[in-house]
């Protein structure tokens, strides 16, 4: 769901427009850059789904701190404080809220991998619905929301420019640029990198 989530952060840009772009596109991937290193140390791991190459959809993620519902809450409401020593209060709930946004989404996608309380502390069921094990569905589900993402903020950002007098050729880069790295992440992902 990696490109997905670009795809919502520029959703939430054509909406808040003193949201920056980079901040909502850090925000909405907070959690797995959180995740790297605690993968990296053996705290949380992947394991490929039995009788698979371990390929796109194909794995058991056990995020058990960063992705856990308490997890993701704590590290939304500590993003969402530390924004607040930048930008105005509105940002800073809206970037707290994107952080949580990421959770949401791979609620989605997971295969029943997520936890509600950090470490799996007192065993409930984990939670996901699974979309992955229709892995061309969810790639269909995360190329719309990078299409979806990239017209939407397309369209709020020609009108940004056009209100204040400019021509639009920054906004159809930075359109450009979220489409891209969208359909090109998303491909890398399904085709295993």
């Amino acid at each position: 769901m990696i490109a997905g989530h670009f795809g919502f952060a520029a959703i939430v840009k054509s909406r808040e427009r003193a949201a920056p772009l980079w901040a909502l596109m850090l925000a909405t991937q907070w959690l797995d850059v959180l995740f790297v290193p605690l993968l990296v140390m053996g705290v949380e791991r992947l394991e490929p789904v039995a009788g698979t190459r371990g390929g796109y959809g194909d794995v058991i993620i056990y995020a058990d701190y960063t992705h856990s519902l308490l997890g993701a809450v704590i590290i939304a409401s500590l993003s969402a404080l530390l924004a607040a020593s930048v930008w105005t209060r509105r940002t800073a709930l809206v970037i707290g809220a994107v952080v949580f946004s990421h959770w949401l989404l791979d609620l989605i996608m997971h295969r029943g991998d997520m936890p509600l309380l950090p470490g799996n502390l007192g065993g409930f069921p984990r939670l996901g619905f699974g979309l992955w094990k229709a892995p061309v569905v969810s790639a269909c589900v995360e190329l719309g929301l990078v299409l979806a993402g990239a017209f939407v903020y397309s369209v709020a950002a020609v009108r940004a420019e056009s209100a204040a007098g400019q021509r639009s050729r920054i906004a159809y880069v930075a359109t450009g640029l979220v489409l891209v790295a969208g359909i090109i992440t998303l491909t890398l992902n399904v085709i295993g990198y």
